[in-house]
């Protein structure tokens, strides 16, 4: 069924479902009627002589500038070409994808006054697969993403290029071969498309999805190293998190207790420590953390998502038009930014774990780099350098891009959020964490397999799926095969599935 969208209600889930899994969606009839009326609303002002910023005015520094009647429809395509001015390799389609929604939900608020076909027309494209080449760098963020969904805009004027079933080419052969008519850009309507923070937010959407996920999983690799090191698991008593009160602890204390339900260590049948080291006994704080921090990032992209970021914004009720600064992306960059910073605090704990694992003096018996043949092999001691580097890199990439403003146009835009920094290195970070987790896993895996005792059922299974992908470590091989399959294993999220099949999500 078609995901409608109205302005309101659109959801990270929904926004992956149409960006990733290609759902189509439909405009609500509620909303083309207000759209119609902000139109007509426009219409009569641009009669009236009205004056109106990136209407009959230029843009930026340029905004003092009055134009005459006509050239108002040749500003709109001189506006798209000269912002069309990106670099590089193209975005991927999902996120264009994504922001071609979020940019339909704005102006289905009814206060962009736009031509409805050409909101019509974004939807059509969604629905036919027509996906325009985005270039990935170039918007700073404020005024919205301008590059970016400037090349989503050449494509509405039968220009650029888009991919239509798995071919690039040119945007009116990918119109004509859909069978979507080219609707123009007229007053209005081509800063109407552009206008906003839609591709950093898509971006940012799809970065919750798949960090959530993640977190999931670190709970998993959590529980896995905790059972092979014999932790205490008192510190995971529901009533020490609720005592406290954060939600994220809560939440994350009582994932890793299903995992490991079922298990001689979860039911005491095993001798542990006292007190272990913190890396062991404060995971649900820093991984209830990172939930946290996900949670305030996704109400604030959700808020993005469904309100109106645009300018200027018009009020048909009050035929009022305001120019202010909604296109502003620093109340999505900032909080994105600490989710980022959040996936590399919980990546760093994943590799102390699996340092634990290694070690002979702190893994409680385990053997030296989980292997048989210590001196004649070197076992997993090599998977810490790799999960090492690229922690490294994580850090680098978690300074915050949020307070990296460079001003622009004349100093007319002399704060931006640089949110398409946030949303393309969150991304990186993510990538690298996929390969310290598939270490920490392949390495307690490894570790579970030297253990004799029962194991807790979410473990199990989660045993199970990664020696379906990667065997045991009998005597040394060349391990980047094994990094790379686990690395792509955590990210397929095969792992996730059927451990939350077993213990419940």
């Amino acid at each position: 069924m078609a995901i409608t969208l109205s302005g309101a209600g659109l959801t990270i889930e929904k926004l992956v479902r149409i960006a990733r899994g290609s759902e189509e969606v439909q405009l609500d009839p509620a909303a083309l009627e207000r759209m119609k009326k902000c139109r007509t609303m426009l219409e009569n002002k641009i009669s009236a002589g009205e004056i109106m910023y990136g209407i009959n005015t230029g843009i930026g520094e340029f905004s003092e500038v009055v134009l005459g009647n006509d050239q108002v429809k040749d500003f709109q395509k001189y506006l798209i070409y000269n912002h069309s001015a990106g670099i590089g390799e193209p975005a991927p389609i999902e996120y264009v994808r994504g922001a071609m929604a979020g940019r339909i939900n704005v102006h289905a608020h009814g206060m962009s006054a736009l031509r409805p076909e050409v909101t019509l027309t974004l939807v059509e494209m969604l629905n036919k697969g027509v996906t325009p080449f985005v270039c990935q760098k170039g918007s700073v963020g404020a005024c919205g993403d301008l590059a970016p969904m400037s090349q989503i805009a050449l494509v509405l004027l039968g220009e650029g290029q888009a991919y239509y079933e798995g071919e690039l080419m040119d945007g009116r052969a990918a119109m004509d071969r859909a069978g979507i008519p080219v609707p123009g850009l007229e007053a209005r309507d081509g800063l109407a498309v552009i206008n906003g923070s839609n591709l950093l937010t898509a971006m940012s959407a799809i970065f919750i999805y798949d960090a959530d996920r993640w977190l999931r999983q670190a709970e998993i690799g959590a529980a896995m190293s905790l059972e092979a090191l014999r932790a205490n698991m008192k510190p995971y008593s529901p009533k020490l998190h609720q005592a406290r009160g954060f939600s994220g602890a809560i939440r994350s204390a009582a994932a890793i207790g299903r995992i490991i339900s079922g298990g001689d260590l979860a039911e005491g049948r095993e001798k542990t420590k006292v007190q272990d080291a913190y890396s062991m006994r404060s995971t649900p704080q820093v991984v209830g953390a990172a939930h946290d921090a996900l949670a305030y990032a996704r109400s604030q992209v959700e808020i993005e998502l469904n309100g109106v970021g645009d300018n200027p914004i018009f009020f048909p009720d009050e035929n009022l038009q305001l120019s202010g600064a909604n296109f502003q992306g620093s109340p999505v960059a900032l909080p994105m930014d600490m989710a980022g910073a959040a996936i590399t605090m919980v990546s760093v704990l994943s590799e102390r774990r699996m340092n634990r694992l290694n070690n002979p003096a702190l893994s409680v018996g385990l053997p030296a780099f989980l292997t048989k043949g210590a001196g004649m092999f070197s076992g997993l001691m090599l998977s810490q350098y790799t999960a090492d580097a690229l922690i490294v890199e994580q850090r680098i990439l978690s300074a915050p891009a949020s307070i990296q403003s460079i001003p622009a146009a004349a100093d007319q835009e002399d704060f931006v959020s640089m949110g398409m920094n946030t949303a393309i290195k969150n991304f990186q970070i993510l990538d690298n964490a996929y390969g310290v987790l598939g270490i920490e896993m392949m390495a307690a895996a490894q570790a579970l397999d030297f253990r004799e005792y029962k194991f807790g059922k979410g473990t199990t299974k989660a045993r199970e799926v990664i020696r379906r992908h990667v065997d045991f470590l009998d005597i040394d091989r060349p391990l980047y095969p094994d990094h790379t399959n686990m690395r792509e294993l955590v990210r397929s999220c095969e792992i996730l599935d059927e451990v939350e099949a077993e213990v419940g999500a």
